[in-house]
């Protein structure tokens, strides 16, 4: 799946199964002892995703925190990208951010870790963690819940515990009695690619101690200030460059590494670390604002009322109590990321590396473009409404920073990782919709500057309407991402009234009919002098060095959300269309051995487990065959999402896997990510109830839903039959209460009337 299987050697997929490790029986999720904990919030088991290819952040956080403190394995490969994989029983600590369901790995900063005996520096190995301060442990003694982790370090007997507040991770390490304990604060230790360059750490006085920490890697120039406070007197502290004892209490390095002594066991030790992205006094002042006392449980129960708030938006009625699981899990992992990425005062660094005092909004990193444009976007303009403004402007000021839109923005850091210039969808969509807290000329004027570039093959897109296969890797995929975009961008044109705007980006959107081969009804790469590229094999995938990203011909024929109509032309109308659609589920070939390992989720050739398949089981609604989306979307939620830690197709890519489900799951579905246009597939809930904002609620409800029953029969919208395949974002944020009968067999006049189709007419 995504966002980039852009991994050298040393991360290839021949690393990416560790064998030999312990692997336990996941605990269903537990309530925490002495809370109190919503229905909503019980059900989350961050476990989901953790195995398998998820590549879930497993921790304590808070809804789009900046923190993600939680525990870190050695990597060992592609499926160690979050720093944590359920197959695994070795820990070298708990670093204060992750990411969660990527590709790449990045992140592990300011690795902290307790442990008792003799000062150990180095992390140990996977067969003998003990050689330095790694620790194995057990699923049976982990508890992982919004909010809130703990383990127990098995070869030390030491409880460790950590909640969070927003950019502060509070940890709490429960020591044996009658031994000699350390904590290490490593700051050599990364995730993945991350290296450090320059690191510092510093003993302030008794209970402080602060730095910085300079790394590289899928950020190519990240910066992290950062202090801790310690509830009890740090009497010995000791610096380290790399394994080299310093003199003094601090010390710089590029693997600078801190030790906390105790003579013997200090019971139980507590610290606050806050992190920013501008200087060690911010980050200081953040754990003043945000955790100003040591009361752990309280945190806890604070950063388990805010997953409440959150999660308790969209309330079920099911029987089915796995399914439950998946879906408030689901709703969890898309409030992973975003990340905050400003302090408390507001103050942010930007990819100038300027520092910017308070702008007047939230300034968020982390945004996974290519895969949470499609669904995660938008599920956001409905339950996190108020977020929606922040996270626009965040890219509006990176626009102004770096003089493009953010292709897939880390940490202050432009990674141009994957194709398309996905945040012109995310804005136009705002727009579209009616958020007016950013300025819509500016973003508009954005959108036209990152679109007129003559970088990663837009220059030929404006030149010839194609991008030649022999001038760029993977140049069908690049064209056909931007034909969205510009899709987009036709759409905001034409409704700030632009009208030679409009008319030029409606051209473009259409680009992708330049691809279209229709002797095989493929899309297919051109040369530069016009023809098509030949040999051609739809089966055939090259990763990163071929025509397609992450896909093939089969998969990527149907990227067009934009213009389905068109594409049904293309196809020969309806029934040829549907047909051919159908084999999409059905072809069986070689993709050959360089085919992409983000190709997964298979039914046929469409694949689930990565993002550009995601609306393609929507697509039957526009030729009138609504019922086929219902048997294909219930297939899909069916096989490829439950609640274990393989419960996921994919990498989860910071909420793009989960959001799909949450949308297919309530019975609706953006196929066209920015046109506020809906698709109705096959509701899974008996009752499902959506608070839009304003006190107002909009409810999806089902009349003889089961199992078997998957087809919609009839429909009423707030009591009236309603005969379209498809509601508007308007629908549902006026609130009010979609009625479905469902039945065993296709009632396969619904959704057939042209005027019931969905459209995605500019």
């Amino acid at each position: 799946m995504n966002t980039g299987f852009k991994i050298g050697s040393a991360f290839a997929l021949s690393a990416m199964l560790f064998h030999g490790m312990q692997a336990n029986a996941q605990k269903k999720p537990a309530s925490l002892p002495g809370f109190v904990e919503s229905k909503s919030v019980a059900s989350v088991d961050p476990y989901i995703g953790s195995g398998g290819h998820g590549h879930v952040f497993v921790g304590a956080s808070v809804p789009y925190g900046a923190v993600q403190a939680g525990p870190t394995n050695i990597v060992k490969g592609w499926d160690w990208c979050s720093g944590y994989h359920y197959s695994d029983s070795v820990l070298i600590g708990f670093s204060q951010m992750h990411l969660s369901g990527t590709g790449i790995g990045d992140l592990g900063d300011v690795l902290i870790m307790p442990y008792t005996g003799k000062v150990r520096t180095n992390r140990g190995t996977q067969e003998d963690p003990t050689s330095g301060y790694g620790s194995h442990y057990s699923h049976a003694r982990e508890t992982a819940r919004p909010g809130y982790y703990a383990v127990q370090l098995d070869d030390y007997n030491i409880k460790a515990e950590l909640t969070a507040s927003e950019r502060v991770a509070f940890h709490k390490y429960t020591f044996p009695k009658d031994q000699p304990a350390n904590i290490i604060i490593d700051l050599k230790e990364g995730i993945g690619w991350d290296a450090p360059v320059e690191t510092f750490i510093r003993q302030v006085d008794e209970y402080t101690l602060e730095g910085y920490r300079y790394s590289k890697g899928w950020a190519v120039d990240q910066r992290l200030w950062f202090a801790i406070k310690s509830n009890v007197p740090v009497k010995e502290f000791q610096v380290f460059n790399g394994d080299t004892k310093q003199t003094g209490k601090e010390v710089k390095a590029k693997e600078a590494k801190g030790v906390i002594v105790f003579d013997k066991s200090p019971g139980q030790v507590m610290l606050k670390v806050g992190i920013s992205p501008v200087s060690s006094e911010n980050a200081l002042a953040n754990i003043k604002a945000e955790i100003p006392g040591w009361d752990f449980t309280q945190t806890i129960k604070n950063a388990n009322a805010k997953w409440d708030q959150e999660l308790s938006k969209v309330s079920i009625e099911t029987k089915d109590e796995a399914v439950r699981r998946v879906f408030y899990t689901a709703m969890y992992h898309t409030m992973i990321d975003p990340a905050l990425f400003n302090d408390h005062d507001g103050s942010y660094r930007g990819t100038d590396k300027k520092v910017y005092a308070n702008p007047g909004f939230d300034n968020y990193s982390v945004f996974s473009l290519w895969d949470i444009y499609r669904s995660c976007a938008p599920l956001a303009t409905i339950l996190h409404p108020e977020k929606v403004n922040s996270f626009v402007n965040s890219m509006l000021a990176i626009h102004k920073q770096q003089g493009k839109l953010p292709v897939w923005p880390l940490m202050g850091n432009e990674t141009d990782c994957m194709v398309g210039y996905h945040a012109v969808p995310v804005i136009a969509d705002a727009y579209l919709k009616g958020f007016k807290g950013f300025n819509a000329e500016e973003a508009f004027e954005a959108m036209k500057a990152t679109s007129t570039r003559d970088d990663l093959g837009v220059k030929y897109v404006k030149e010839r309407g194609y991008i030649p296969a022999d001038k760029e890797y993977e140049s069908v995929s690049k064209a056909m991402e931007y034909a969205i975009d510009d899709w987009c961008i036709a759409a905001m044109a034409k409704k700030l009234g632009k009208t030679e705007d409009f008319e030029y980006y409606k051209k473009r959107a259409g680009y992708y009919k330049n691809y279209f081969d229709s002797s095989i009804r493929f899309v297919r790469p051109r040369m530069s002098d016009g023809s098509f590229k030949t040999p051609y094999d739809p089966f055939n995938s090259i990763h990163e060095k071929g025509d397609f990203t992450e896909g093939n011909g089969w998969q990527y024929t149907w990227l067009v959300p934009q213009d389905v109509e068109g594409l049904i032309s293309l196809m020969g109308g309806d029934e040829a269309f549907t047909l051919k659609l159908d084999s999409l589920f059905t072809a069986k070939g070689d993709m050959g051995a360089q085919a992409s390992n983000d190709i997964s989720g298979l039914i046929g050739m469409y694949a689930h487990g990565n993002e550009p398949s995601h609306h393609v089981t929507y697509m039957y609604a526009f030729s009138g065959y609504q019922w086929k989306t219902a048997e294909k979307v219930r297939q899909v939620m069916k096989d490829f999402y439950f609640d274990q830690p393989e419960g996921l197709a994919g990498n989860e890519d910071c909420g793009a896997m989960s959001s799909w489900y949450i949308f297919s799951s309530l019975g609706f579905y953006p196929e066209n990510s920015a046109s506020g246009v809906y698709v109705l597939g096959s509701p899974l809930f008996d009752k499902a109830s959506i608070k839009v904002g304003a006190g107002k609620t909009f409810t999806v409800q089902t009349i003889g839903n089961s199992a078997a029953n998957i087809y919609i029969q009839s429909v009423t919208l707030n009591g009236k039959p309603y005969t379209k395949s498809f509601i508007t974002h308007q629908d549902v944020v006026k609130g009010g209460t979609l009625v479905v009968k469902m039945g065993n067999k296709p009632n396969l006049t619904f959704g057939k009337a042209l005027a019931d189709r969905p459209s995605n007419a500019l």
